[in-house]
């Protein structure tokens, strides 16, 4: 591909001409894979196992949650806090396989989570916690846009908003 073919690539979550992004919700019948996929080894120690995120969501009437898929392909998954009534959009978790890593998913994964939390009732923000040290996602959410407010919740968890 020329470079200027590059440029005009379409902005719907296809990369180089040969992946979209989506968010889907889980059904029966993919569950499964994706309780196989797993973050690095470097980096279980930040995120929860999806195991864990799928029973938790099935019990919090707030969770709103969906597989992240490249084209058909089960990657990642995505859960947010999804409170309107007090207007509170929190990332609450966010897990792209170790074998699918550094292709831009994570990216368009939370691009594709902004726009869905921006037709959300009197939402100004999208909030996310997360753990310093090596490893760590600070970075990632940083150059996505998310400012550290200087705020640590009860975990140890430092905080961060997007304006929406």
């Amino acid at each position: 591909m020329n470079p200027s073919a590059r440029r005009a690539a379409p902005t719907d979550g296809r990369y180089a001409g040969r992946m979209v992004v989506s968010l889907r919700e889980l059904t029966k019948q993919d569950f499964r894979e994706f309780l196989k996929l797993e973050p690095s080894p470097d980096q279980q120690s930040f995120v929860a196992t999806n195991a864990k995120s799928i029973a938790e969501a099935h019990f919090h009437d707030d969770a709103w949650f969906r597989g992240i898929y490249d084209d058909d392909t089960p990657v990642g998954f995505v859960m947010i806090s999804d409170i309107p009534e007090k207007a509170e959009y929190f990332l609450w978790r966010l897990m792209i396989d170790q074998d699918h890593q550094r292709k831009g998913i994570g990216r368009r994964a939370i691009e594709l989570l902004i726009d869905h939390v921006r037709t959300r009732p009197d939402a100004e923000h999208l909030w996310v916690s997360y753990k310093v040290g090596e490893h760590s996602p600070e970075g990632f959410y940083q150059r996505l846009g998310f400012v550290p407010t200087g705020e640590v919740d009860e975990h140890g968890e430092h905080l961060a908003k997007i304006a929406l």
